[in-house]
């Protein structure tokens, strides 16, 4: 299992956890599948921003598979 700040790490169809913007306080985590990459660079501090399956977008905490 690895944090999601390294954008060779995602890819389309990896499941994930992410932290949605209106939930950075409280870090609430929503878990799903990698849909679209949003973030182009190659890493970023606090995570790659990714859009799930189901339209919602978040910055990736955790990677599950």
């Amino acid at each position: 299992m690895s944090n999601g700040t390294n954008r060779k790490d995602i890819q389309i169809g990896t499941e994930v956890e992410v932290v949605q913007k209106n939930h950075q306080r409280s870090g609430e985590l929503t878990e799903g599948i990698v849909a679209k990459l949003l973030t182009n660079s190659p890493s970023h501090p606090h995570g790659i921003k990714v859009m799930l399956e189901d339209g919602i977008v978040g910055r990736v905490k955790k990677i599950l598979n």
